[in-house]
């Protein structure tokens, strides 16, 4: 199966209305990080930082930038924290078909490409199915109608938690409870108040929000999650490695990844090696 490429344009962005200080202090509260803590890490004085948070001081374009790397800022909300002290933003939001992504599309479709025979997909960073290889549509052909394999871009979180799904998940329970933890956990590292809204959207989408899974504490027995099919006497397991693009400069780089997806016992790998 192959699916377009494409991403998001980058949304209008707008001053923030609270100012740098504030928006400064609620990222650091956001990391546990205590005003000395960062005033020694990006080599100034408390006092001046302090300064900076209650808007008596003006940063500089690179201490802005100085600061939110040390705060592990994501590279969209830096050009927040720019924008709001009063410089231009520093980081494109590049769709993944312009021409600069050349090198970058060659490098994913190689990805993508040799993890054949066995699933590998492009996600974004609210979990869009941008990109999938022919061992994926195998996959998803397997499990779903013609219908939902033929939506361009499906949401994998979505799609995973869907009643289409859940009656061929064996592991089902786990599985949710393990999505919805790992959304509520990212949604605390890409937003100051811990509420990134496009992720909680997820979770708010009717297709997950009346989900109770039996416990969301529950850690599975293996040493890895894996996803455990079973349809028509066929049954699957598979676990996922997770590549991101190292040092990315552009936000939306920086928001891609893509899941390799390797069979738990021989009789997964076969059904994949069959043509």
């Amino acid at each position: 199966m192959t699916m377009p490429s494409h991403s998001t344009p980058s949304p209008t962005i707008r001053r923030p209305a609270d100012g740098f200080g504030p928006l400064l202090r609620q990222w650091r509260r956001a990391r546990g990080t205590s005003q000395l803590d960062l005033a020694l890490t990006c080599a100034t004085s408390q006092r001046h930082l302090s300064f900076l948070e209650s808007g008596r001081a003006r940063p500089s374009r690179g201490m802005v930038l100085q600061l939110a790397e040390a705060l592990s800022v994501p590279l969209r909300h830096q050009n927040a924290l720019l924008l709001a002290a009063g410089f231009a933003p520093a980081w494109e939001e590049s769709r993944l078909e312009g021409v600069a992504m050349e090198p970058v599309r060659a490098a994913i479709a190689h990805m993508l490409a040799g993890q054949a025979p066995y699933p590998a997909i492009l996600i974004n960073r609210t979990y869009d199915l941008m990109q999938a290889n022919e061992g994926a549509g195998k996959l998803l052909g397997f499990l779903l109608d013609a219908q939902a394999v033929a939506d361009p871009s499906p949401n994998l979180v979505r799609l995973m938690l869907s009643p289409a799904l859940r009656h061929l998940l064996v592991n089902f329970d786990e599985v949710a409870a393990w999505m919805i933890r790992r959304i509520r956990a990212e949604a605390m590292l890409t937003d100051p108040l811990g509420a990134d809204p496009a992720l909680l959207a997820l979770l708010d989408d009717p297709a997950v929000a009346g989900l109770r899974p039996a416990d969301l504490e529950q850690r599975p027995d293996s040493p890895t999650l894996y996803l455990r099919f079973a349809k028509d006497g066929v049954q699957l397991a598979l676990f996922s490695v997770i590549a991101m693009l190292g040092t990315p400069l552009d936000a939306g780089l920086q928001d891609m990844r893509v899941e390799l997806f390797y069979p738990a016992d021989a009789a997964t790998a076969d059904w994949f090696r069959k043509e």
